[in-house]
């Protein structure tokens, strides 16, 4: 069974730092890009970052750039997304994706993606 775990998630204070994990299990992910999407309460899944197999292209939203930074270790299955300087706003639901297509536009849109994680919650304190 395929499976993506997400860890790292919880409480932190504004201008602190998380660090999110994303374990991969049931199959190997090392030729798909992998993404980091979030979704508030009453808002759509947004596209955080994401990152091509070969760890060479990385994209990420307007929002979180320069601040967040998403890299991949193939040997272990696992994404990660390093968030430093959190914002009140950044207070959401983040999921991991796994999409066996390739680079190109479609890796912000949530429907190109084809496996998910149950999602780890980031809540952010003012």
């Amino acid at each position: 069974q395929v499976q993506l775990v997400e860890s790292g998630g919880g409480l932190v204070q504004a201008g602190g730092s998380l660090r999110l994990s994303c374990a991969a299990s049931g199959r190997t992910f090392s030729s798909y890009v992998r993404g980091w999407f979030r979704q508030a309460p009453g808002k759509e899944r947004e596209f955080v970052a994401a990152i091509s197999w070969n760890e060479i292209l990385t994209g990420y939203a307007d929002s979180v750039k320069g601040r967040f930074t998403i890299s991949r270790d193939n040997a272990k299955n696992t994404v990660y997304l390093q968030m430093n300087s959190l914002k009140p706003e950044d207070t959401a639901v983040y999921y991991c994706a796994a999409d066996r297509g390739a680079w190109g536009t479609r890796r912000v849109r949530p429907t190109a993606y084809d496996y998910w994680g149950q999602g780890t919650q980031v809540t952010v304190s003012s």
